[in-house]
């Protein structure tokens, strides 16, 4: 009799899906079970049915990308985050699908979904717990298994810069309700206040839109600071562009910092030669975290699953959005 998928598993001492991601060639099985896998498998002559693989992968086989209503498929961050997940998931036979509406409407859910931009009350969490589906938070989350960004610890970054460079009034542009928003709102507020610094908080869509809005509401309704940090990059866009409108220097007059480090952004360069400076993550190893993850997840019963977190770190990279207070560049 021909030995099957689940017989290398039990002696191997690991579940089919990793047995599975072994055939494939993934890269996140531990090289040592790699080798005991393929010795098993060397032992018992055992050869993968190639019809069988080919019809699992075409079965069920989808990993969702669920968003919040509002968020756009275009935006730089989403499109970097897709192709890095592309790249992992062709080999896997997993189709990615973007969703952006209500899960509970869909006929026919993903076999497993990352969600991005989660709040502590997020009903499409309710609903898949409910449903018992496999998901992966980019974010952090308490009960589930998690990959994010040290948005904290990069809001931290963030407040020293400006605080060393001698800005005490400072703006936070991007407060709302996600975990992200809160998260950077908090390690910022409490690192400038700790170093003496003072700062107001600003709600602000993360897009370059909601950052132009946020920046003309601030300064016309009378707010001032001479450091500003702005959510993500997109919004720090628009941010500057409202500035300039409003015939303020960046930075001689006001310093601008983001958050993402995306590596395209033309529309400061195109009108303005400027390069952003911002705190900057690793979106690539956020992505093949997530699917590591989320393959880990599908590995195990629903009673198994492991609420496990990975913080991805960040760095600080200088651009010519921020100067010295009081200094010309």
């Amino acid at each position: 009799m021909k030995p099957t998928i689940e017989d290398i598993a039990k002696a191997s001492g690991v579940s089919k899906g990793t047995v599975s991601r072994v055939l494939n060639g993934h890269r996140s099985v531990a090289p040592a079970t790699r080798e005991r896998v393929l010795g098993i498998m060397s032992h018992f002559g055992y050869q993968p049915d190639p019809i069988a693989r080919h019809l699992s992968w075409r079965t069920g086989r989808a990993l969702g990308l669920s968003l919040m209503p509002g968020d756009s498929l275009l935006s730089p961050y989403h499109v970097l985050f897709r192709r890095a997940l592309e790249r992992e998931t062709a080999s896997l036979g997993f189709a990615l699908q973007d969703l952006t509406g209500s899960l509970a409407a869909l006929s026919h859910l993903p076999s497993a979904l990352l969600v991005m931009n989660v709040s502590d009350d997020d009903e499409r969490l309710v609903f898949l717990r409910r449903r018992e589906v496999p998901a992966v938070v980019v974010g952090h989350h308490p009960e589930w298994a998690w990959v994010a960004p040290d948005d904290k610890g990069g809001a931290e970054l963030a407040a020293r810069h400006l605080v060393a460079l001698g800005h005490r009034d400072l703006i936070f542009i991007g407060d709302g309700p996600s975990q992200v928003a809160q998260d950077r709102r908090l390690g910022f507020v409490e690192t400038a206040n700790a170093l003496g610094a003072h700062v107001s908080c600003v709600p602000a869509d993360f897009s370059a839109l909601g950052g132009y809005r946020a920046a003309r509401r601030a300064w016309e309704g009378g707010l001032r600071g001479t450091g500003v940090f702005v959510g993500c990059d997109e919004a720090a866009v628009g941010v500057i562009a409202a500035l300039v409108d409003l015939g303020l220097r960046v930075p001689s007059d006001v310093s601008v910092i983001g958050f993402d480090g995306l590596p395209e952004l033309p529309s400061t360069g195109a009108f303005l030669g400027l390069q952003l400076s911002t705190v900057a993550q690793d979106i690539e190893r956020i992505a093949t975290t997530a699917l590591e993850l989320v393959l880990a997840a599908l590995d195990r019963p629903v009673e198994e699953r492991i609420a496990r977190g990975v913080h991805v770190p960040v760095q600080l990279v200088v651009g010519n959005t921020t100067a010295p207070l009081g200094g010309t560049v």
